[in-house]
């Protein structure tokens, strides 16, 4: 019997949603929250009333293009957590009322383990997938993991940063060179037309797998300010070969701990997930060390490396294989663990 899903996404400033059936996806529709760009950086209260306008217009869309009524629906999904508390009671809202009035299960979804299953959406071209057990550098504006994939509902996270997450260290660093939110992709486009060994700032140096990603942003900053103090236009007459260098430096802090993982676990299959997994030189990095260390790694599609709704259903279609549902009592957490 072919199983639907209605997969839901609004952990932060994106709603999405995407029809998934029996593992292959059929439509992902997505509507962005520009309105945060002048503030540079999300507004909890503006994203969970932007999620409210758009929900039923993307539900409808994605409805729309996978050539799916509301009848045919097994199942709807939804992010449970972590995120936004009042972004994530926007899609809980929803999904219990729809499953309500169509009388169909709900599954809720991790929202991390969702970015890490995104390598398992099926498609009539794809053929590799991860073999268990996997590791999974997971990398985000929220997140810095290394998770020990086991199975597709069995993670165990091994390494993940002390403080700040690698994407939080991309953007507000972008932001001290006076580029506009988000910076982090602004700094991989910059990155390629710089010198990335022309500066070198500090690395941690932390025990096990964990990481640290605060001292250097503070580094960061201090350099350009003593840089300001002898030349006022150092950011702009250096742009291009900070954002390498600087790139370079946080690709480099994540690939080491990756490297100890596989080592210390005998892992060969290494895969990347999360928004962070876009970024050119850590696409790179992997593929090279793949090449190096004979590893079999897993790049996410672009489309799957942000927010999107089509990670909630396939982790929600292997929910639903082993008839995990949730009961309509169920409440959002703006944290939660695996």
């Amino acid at each position: 019997m072919s199983i639907t899903i209605l997969g839901i996404e609004s952990s932060c400033d994106d709603t999405a949603a995407a029809v998934l059936k029996d593992g292959y996806l059929l439509s992902s529709a997505i509507a962005n929250q520009l309105v945060h760009e002048k503030y540079g950086g999300v507004v909890p209260e503006l994203a969970s009333r932007a999620h409210q306008q758009n929900i039923i217009p993307v539900v409808d869309a994605a409805l729309k293009d996978a050539n799916v009524a509301i009848k045919d629906i097994d199942a709807i999904a939804f992010t449970r957590g972590p995120g936004l508390l009042g972004s994530l009671l926007v899609g809980t809202s929803f999904s219990k009322a729809f499953a309500l009035s169509r009388n169909i299960p709900m599954v809720e979804v991790h929202h991390l383990q969702a970015h890490i299953l995104v390598h398992f959406i099926k498609s009539e071209n794809k053929i590799d997938y991860p073999e268990f057990p996997f590791l999974c550098l997971l990398v985000s504006g929220g997140h810095s993991q290394i998770v020990f994939v086991k199975d597709y509902l069995d993670m165990e996270i091994v390494g993940q940063t002390i403080d700040d997450a690698a994407g939080e260290a991309f953007d507000k660093s972008a932001k001290l060179l006076n580029l506009p939110y988000p910076g982090g992709p602004l700094i991989d486009k910059l990155s390629k037309e710089g010198d990335p060994m022309r500066f070198k700032f500090n690395k941690p140096r932390l025990p096990e797998l964990n990481y640290s990603f605060s001292g250097l942003k503070t580094s960061f900053l201090y350099f350009l300010r003593d840089q300001l103090k002898i030349d006022k236009d150092f950011i702009e007459n250096n742009k291009a070969d900070l954002a390498a260098s600087l790139q370079k430096t946080i690709i480099d802090i994540l690939m080491e701990k990756l490297i100890l993982a596989s080592e210390k676990y005998a892992i060969k299959h290494i895969a990347i997930a999360g928004g962070v997994s876009a970024n050119s030189g850590l696409r790179n990095a992997i593929q090279t060390e793949a090449l190096r260390r004979d590893w079999k790694a897993f790049i996410p599609s672009f489309k799957f490396t942000t927010d999107n709704a089509a990670m909630i259903a396939i982790t929600a279609y292997h929910k639903y294989l082993k008839k995990e549902f949730c009961k309509q009592d169920i409440v959002p957490l703006a944290r939660m663990n695996f």
